[in-house]
């Protein structure tokens, strides 16, 4: 029992993140309760044989119509629609025309093979051509300038010809037309990378086009590896003063017992493994027996942050993009104050799974990088957990928490963010962020849970200085 207490604090104390190794399910008798996914939309709440049947039928037919698409994608990627159209005209071209003697037909079949054979040379070889893709970072914030260069060179002692480069950029293409170059030659294009939008942006490939004159055809050469640009949410600026949640629970001291700490507690008698340096001499010499200091372990702040992916906790996606730009803020300035710190989000049930999956997805915090970088690619969801869930969730594995931010939109009812903030124990603050453009900002206060109502991004400083003055 002993070593199991001492394991629990050690765990408390380092604030240590724990998962199970399974996927957890809802169990309760309203599992189903608000899940849209695939197979709630397909068969519903049933669960019987037949529907599980009618599931994996639906599976299957979906898994063989991508095996479809893909082979036709790979295909498509050389014959162009034209191509196709020949390739079918020519075979009945030639069996009409012989068997009907029409010259014009027969003229046209063999017509159409010369340009096959021609396109099929035009696929054969490869432009002695030297090609880098560089971007100039790594990571921009959302709306900043970012570019990118194509860099060609003529290695060869002669001249090549012109050659189309395409290089795809997110969801985009960069087209480049590139003239001839002479021996040693070399040719720069720089083009935009657009970053409206957080994410992860990939550029390139860069690759050549080759096609025939007539257009049945058309090959992509692919030169160099992609490169991914992660553009990350905006953060605001928020001085270390201004988190007094934290500082009004860092030092304090706690009921657990131990061995080495500042709070002193008791006296108590030696036992082997105590340290010596913590005997008490003046004690020992009236008593005559070896006496020991004993400490109240003190608390060591836990920060979490926890954010709803759930569509249905926010009016619209500029709530959402506002409360990942909140997680981010929180989350930097924890990292760059070096305080222990969780970054979860929720986790979504798959479109087929009988029952809501309970479980939060832990972001990187080893650096502010890191962490933007996972935050760069979360995205809301239909199935995600609601901030209640991920309170629940999040209260039940991550231990020693003395601050918990619920970060949420204006879909969170007052009612839900109370019920989120009885998961975690008694003595955690618990802060919930609403981002709503459409409410004034402000901060409101009830037993055990902090409302922080903002409608900017720039609202979060100011509301967490008040806070801290208060």
């Amino acid at each position: 029992m002993t070593d199991n207490n001492d394991h629990s604090r050690s765990s408390r104390a380092t604030g240590r993140f724990t998962t199970q190794s399974a996927t957890r399910f809802d169990t309760s008798s309203n599992a189903t309760e608000g899940l849209t996914n695939a197979r709630t939309r397909i068969v519903g709440t049933r669960t019987g044989v037949l529907a599980d049947v009618v599931i994996v039928i639906v599976q299957i037919a979906s898994s063989v119509r991508r095996w479809m698409a893909r082979v036709a994608r790979r295909v498509g990627a050389v014959v162009t629609p034209l191509g196709w159209a020949i390739g079918i005209a020519m075979p009945i071209a030639f069996v009409f025309g012989y068997l009907l003697n029409w010259v014009e037909l027969v003229t046209f079949a063999w017509a159409s093979l010369l340009l096959i054979l021609i396109a099929v040379i035009y696929l054969i070889g490869r432009n002695p051509l030297s090609i880098e893709l560089r971007v100039a970072h790594s990571r921009v914030v959302v709306g900043e300038t970012a570019s990118g260069e194509v860099i060609v060179s003529n290695p060869r002692s002669r001249r090549v010809l012109g050659a189309s480069i395409e290089v795809p950029v997110g969801q985009g293409l960069a087209a480049i037309t590139m003239p001839s170059l002479s021996r040693q030659g070399r040719f720069v294009h720089e083009f935009a990378i657009p970053t409206a939008h957080r994410g992860i942006v990939q550029v390139g490939p860069v690759r050549t086009i080759r096609a025939d004159p007539i257009g049945l055809v058309r090959r992509e050469l692919v030169w160099t590896e992609a490169t991914e640009l992660f553009v990350h949410p905006r953060t605001i600026a928020i001085p270390s003063t201004s988190t007094g949640f934290v500082h009004d629970l860092e030092g304090s001291a706690t009921r657990d017992l131990t061995n080495s700490d500042v709070s002193f507690h008791a006296l108590r008698e030696y036992q082997p493994g105590d340290e010596r340096r913590y005997i008490h001499w003046k004690s020992t010499a009236k008593t005559g027996t070896y006496m020991v200091r004993q400490f109240e372990e003190t608390r060591r702040s836990h920060i979490v942050i926890a954010q709803s992916l759930a569509r249905a906790d926010y009016a619209n996606e500029d709530e959402f993009e506002m409360a990942v730009s909140v997680t981010a803020s929180l989350g930097v300035r924890a990292i760059r104050d070096a305080r222990d710190i969780s970054v979860v989000v929720s986790e979504t049930t798959p479109d087929f799974a009988k029952r809501k999956v309970l479980e939060v997805r832990p972001l990187a915090t080893i650096t502010r990088s890191r962490l933007l970088d996972d935050l760069a690619v979360v995205e809301s969801a239909e199935t995600a957990l609601r901030i209640t869930d991920v309170a629940r969730v999040a209260a039940d594995q991550v231990v020693g928490v003395s601050v918990a931010f619920l970060v949420c939109g204006s879909g969170a009812s007052a009612t839900d963010l109370r019920s989120a903030s009885t998961k975690f124990p008694v003595g955690v603050e618990v802060v919930a962020v609403v981002c709503d453009p459409e409410s004034i900002p402000g901060l409101r206060r009830v037993a055990g849970l902090s409302v922080l109502t903002i409608g900017y991004l720039h609202d979060l400083q100011r509301s967490l200085a008040r806070s801290a003055a208060a």
